[in-house]
């Protein structure tokens, strides 16, 4: 059986350090295949993760690797407010940064919520070295029933010691988290941000999950997904399920990753040089 161990790091960036783990496989063939990176959602970190990558790692043995963005977790602290164009500016900042330091040549992005939007702006940057895409729950646009669920959210992060759940993972800079995410999704200036063109530029095959029931975006956001990218696309819709598929279904999503993987046929690059 495949042992998997963890690696902690950090990655310097001009505007600060990342927190990295690393679920690395024990044997010499899993680490000659094409890694997968985490991108996490708008309130999310390495740890909330939980067992997720580890599950990952052991199902499709490869690498894993997870990063705490800029003001998240154990990352340092963002500078300033969080710009408009911050899921653009992922791709050739911190997420840059990353294959650096790391020396990842090709990799395989997976995303969950706004982190499926970066995941989808990395596969469109770097479109000769994303071997594949996943989204989880991902925001192509702005729909109404995205903002509905963050105007509920706020409402209930406002309420006595709610904001404590969100200190355990992300320390002082909680408020910053919450504010980001409120403010500026709820501007009128985001209010035209969209994937489109994107995904116009991503040529690696394309898996889209959703859940059906997902109470920030409707399943218009995979078929948006799905329907634009030059590559082979599918898209996954879980019944029953909420807008975070890898803690409510985790068995299916670990199995329609190992499927979707092994049916595009990945993973024969070394990923770290």
């Amino acid at each position: 059986m495949v042992a998997i161990t963890n690696q902690e790091s950090w990655v310097m960036t001009p505007k600060g350090r990342l927190f990295v783990k690393r679920w690395v496989p024990s044997e010499e063939e899993c680490v000659k295949k094409t890694p997968i990176v985490l991108f996490h959602d708008s309130l999310g970190c390495v740890e909330l993760w939980r067992d997720f990558p580890q599950a990952i790692s052991l199902a499709t043995k490869r690498e894993v690797i997870a990063y705490d963005r800029l003001g998240f977790g154990q990352s340092a602290p963002y500078p300033g407010e969080l710009p408009v164009s911050f899921v653009a500016d992922e791709a050739n900042g911190a997420f840059s940064a990353l294959l650096q330091s790391l020396g990842i040549e090709d990799f395989i992005a997976f995303g969950h919520s706004v982190g499926g939007g970066m995941a989808c702006v990395c596969a469109a940057a770097f479109p000769e070295r994303c071997r594949a895409l996943i989204t989880e729950s991902a925001q192509a646009f702005v729909e109404d029933r995205t903002l509905e669920g963050i105007r509920e959210a706020k409402k209930v992060f406002a309420q006595p010691g709610q904001l404590e759940r969100l200190k355990k993972y992300h320390g002082d800079k909680a408020d910053w988290v919450l504010s980001a995410w409120v403010n500026t999704w709820l501007s009128d200036a985001f209010r035209h941000w969209n994937l489109s063109e994107s995904l116009t530029r991503v040529k690696c095959p394309v898996l889209a999950i959703h859940g059906d029931s997902d109470e920030y975006g409707s399943t218009q956001h995979p078929e948006r997904i799905a329907s634009l990218p030059s590559g082979p696309t599918t898209t996954r819709i879980l019944q029953d399920c909420g807008h975070v598929p890898h803690r409510e279904k985790a068995e299916v999503v670990v199995e329609a990753t190992k499927a979707f993987l092994a049916q595009n046929g990945l993973g024969n690059q070394r990923a770290v040089q």
